[in-house]
């Protein structure tokens, strides 16, 4: 049976019934004749694997999966009890006219229009594809954790409602509570902010695109979480006063407000604190977040668990440091617990753009 005539008879199941699983002992070989899985319809993602693996990311931790990452939590978050929103459905893409219009949506249209191009080639909806696309990129950065995937989410019926992303410059009460409103609690906050440690900023900044969020871009490792609880002291192009922008401490970082002033808020200071020095921790609680942002909205009974399909990313053995000439007196701590000493690294003096595609 052809891919997407397989795919298109298990999603009229799921979205009626709740499919049945092949027993955790029985594998199913795929038509690939490579590929062996738990239930027969994750086979059709691996040619979706292959493909933007080589033709969205170029099996590379760098701006287009940065984009990709943040699209899943774009599309995602745009859910709401009170508001209304289909959470992770695929709308900021099925009516990315209405929603790349949004403030806080600002430069996503870029990433939007690339997986457009991706999405018709296969039977998957937007919002399974977008979720896809975000676990599968990850893994292209060492360190980073497998998030689990779950596939069948419908269609999306209408657009976010506008004013459900947080941005940069919202205060640290404001953005717990649009959160709490979505159903995660400040320390599930913090650990979604790991995703900050392979991210880099196109639209704060004019002119500059693919500025870093911290001095190791292409790594998911902890830095994000020390470097922004360091002071800081200049703005990459060398002026400030961009709306929700805040001074870094190396050059050609940058920093966004609520980043800076989550890291040193009572609710989330110590939370912020331990994933500094802690990989395992971060990781893993990034997982865990990812998977809850990524199911909101849908109804996990429906859905079919394809995560044996995410790769494995590469193993990382960090070694948490500071950048050049900077020590434990230049950070800003608010939690008590003490913190623990790090090596000054005198090659981190500055951090060089993410190239852009």
């Amino acid at each position: 049976m052809a891919f997407k005539h397989l795919l298109t008879f298990v999603l009229a199941i799921t979205a009626t019934s709740f499919v049945k699983a092949v027993p955790a002992s029985k594998r199913v070989r795929c038509p690939d004749g490579k590929n062996t899985v738990s239930n027969e319809a994750c086979c059709a993602l691996f040619p979706v694997l292959e493909d933007i693996q080589t033709n969205l990311f170029e099996n590379q931790c760098g701006e287009e999966f940065h984009e990709s990452l943040r699209l899943t939590f774009h599309d995602a978050i745009g859910f709401s009890p009170k508001l209304g929103g289909g959470g992770a459905d695929g709308s900021i893409v099925t009516f990315s006219d209405v929603e790349t219009a949004f403030h806080a949506n600002n430069g996503i249209d870029d990433i939007v229009d690339l997986q457009k191009k991706f999405i018709p080639k296969y039977n998957i909806s937007a919002g399974d594809f977008i979720q896809f696309a975000g676990a599968v990129g990850l893994t292209n950065c060492p360190g980073a954790p497998r998030i689990q995937f779950f596939m069948g989410r419908p269609p999306a019926k209408a657009a976010s409602p506008d004013l459900l992303v947080p941005e940069p410059f919202d205060s640290v009460t404001k953005i717990l509570a649009r959160f709490k409103d979505a159903g995660f609690n400040p320390d599930e906050v913090v650990a979604l902010l790991a995703s900050h440690s392979v991210a880099a900023s196109d639209t704060i900044v004019p002119g500059l695109r693919g500025v870093p969020f911290d001095s190791t871009p292409g790594v998911f490792d902890t830095q994000f979480f020390i470097e922004t609880m360091l002071k800081g002291t200049m703005f990459p192009g060398g002026v400030g006063g961009n709306q929700g922008e805040a001074a870094a401490p190396i050059a050609g970082e940058i920093r966004i407000s609520s980043d800076e002033d989550l890291a040193r808020d009572p609710r989330t200071a110590c939370e912020w604190q331990t994933f500094a020095t802690d990989q395992n921790k971060m990781a893993n609680a990034f997982a865990d977040a990812m998977l809850k942002l990524s199911l909101l909205g849908q109804d996990k009974k429906k859905m079919i668990d394809c995560s044996e399909v995410i790769p494995q990313a590469k193993t990382l053995a960090p070694k948490p440091f500071f950048p050049a000439n900077l020590t434990i007196k230049d950070l800003q701590q608010t939690c008590k617990t003490p913190f623990p000493k790090l090596p000054s690294n005198p090659s981190v003096t500055s951090v060089a753009p993410v190239p852009t595609s």
